[in-house]
């Protein structure tokens, strides 16, 4: 079986068990796949053992109450990995509103065996996994709540958001949120803005109200986070492309190399152990600021456009200063 169906199967019986009035239709729904396809679903897992039976006092699908999926078999390196990931990162809010998969580790933790427990946990102490600090999880954990509600149950929000200027919006907008992501600091939702009649990438802090209504909405068959972010340098996506040429100081040049910075990025080293770092990304704003980051270690070929508001950026940081 494909992963997809795998997936959906595993779905099908934690909806199951987690209440007792799931119909084919209500199933079918939640998976975004047609009641025949749940009932072929529901056939391949009574013969596979699964208990489920329909329930007529109900009108939905039940499993029996002392059915349990079978502990999983991890090796000791699959389960360091899930021990370090979810206890550096969930349980430290590294990454915020992860915290569910560390006290879901805990769980599958107890069902290995002593040995495998042990060295996860001798291993352990000696490996540290540390991001960069984001965004406080408590600061924006209802908006992030509500946000994963509306995907789940296709309903719009009511919202009004506080611009990058630290400015507060008086007027509401509804928003139909596409998809959740978490970039480096802090979470994202990207989905289309009633007030801008566009998609817009909308930062979860920033969200000054936010409430559920009842109206439905599609999410379009033919978005994807990719497609969207396109040759964006992080998240921030430009008009148009531009290849850009920057030339590394030798100092600098295997540093920058040793980390994929883009997916379009080639590197290629010269004789005098300079790089020369070429990609096509889509605007400017994003990637000015990292070069500007590496101070006189890097400098642009092309395009002109980049170089000048290198030079106008440099210039104000510089006045800083006098």
């Amino acid at each position: 079986m494909a992963y997809t169906r795998v997936h959906r199967l595993f779905k099908v019986v934690t909806l199951i068990q987690s209440r007792p009035d799931w119909t084919a239709k209500s199933l079918a729904d939640e998976c975004g796949v047609d009641e025949r396809t749940i009932f072929r679903d529901l056939k391949e897992l009574e013969g596979v053992g699964v208990p489920i039976t329909f329930d007529p006092n109900t009108n939905g699908y039940r499993i029996r109450g002392d059915f349990f999926l079978p502990p999983l078999q991890l090796a000791t390196d699959e389960a360091l990995a899930l021990a370090l990931l979810c206890e550096h990162i969930g349980e430290q809010q590294q990454i915020a509103y992860l915290q569910p998969a560390w006290r879901a580790l805990s769980k599958i933790q107890n069902q290995l065996p002593a040995s495998v427990r042990e060295e996860i946990q001798t291993l352990g102490r000696n490996i540290l996994i540390r991001t960069a600090q984001a965004v406080p999880p408590d600061e924006s954990a209802d908006v992030f709540h509500r946000v994963t509600l509306a995907i789940s149950q296709r309903r719009s929000l009511i919202c009004r958001y506080e611009s990058i200027d630290g400015s507060a919006s008086t007027e509401d907008f509804d928003f139909e949120p596409y998809t959740l992501f978490f970039s480096v600091r802090a979470w994202y939702a990207i989905g289309f803005h009633s007030g801008r009649n566009a998609l817009r990438c909308l930062k979860l802090n920033r969200f000054t109200r936010i409430s559920t209504t009842q109206r439905p909405y599609d999410i379009p068959p033919e978005f994807s986070l990719e497609a969207y972010l396109g040759n964006a340098w992080r998240m921030i996506r430009g008009e148009e492309d531009h290849e850009v040429t920057l030339e590394f100081t030798p100092t600098f040049a295997q540093t920058v190399s040793d980390t994929r910075w883009h997916h379009t990025q080639q590197v290629e080293f010269r004789d005098d152990g300079a790089a020369v770092f070429r990609c096509r990304v889509s605007g400017f704003d994003e990637i000015a600021w990292w070069i500007l980051s590496h101070g006189p270690n890097c400098r642009v070929v092309s395009p002109p456009k980049l170089q000048a508001k290198i030079v106008e950026l440099a210039k104000k940081t510089a006045a800083l200063y006098v």
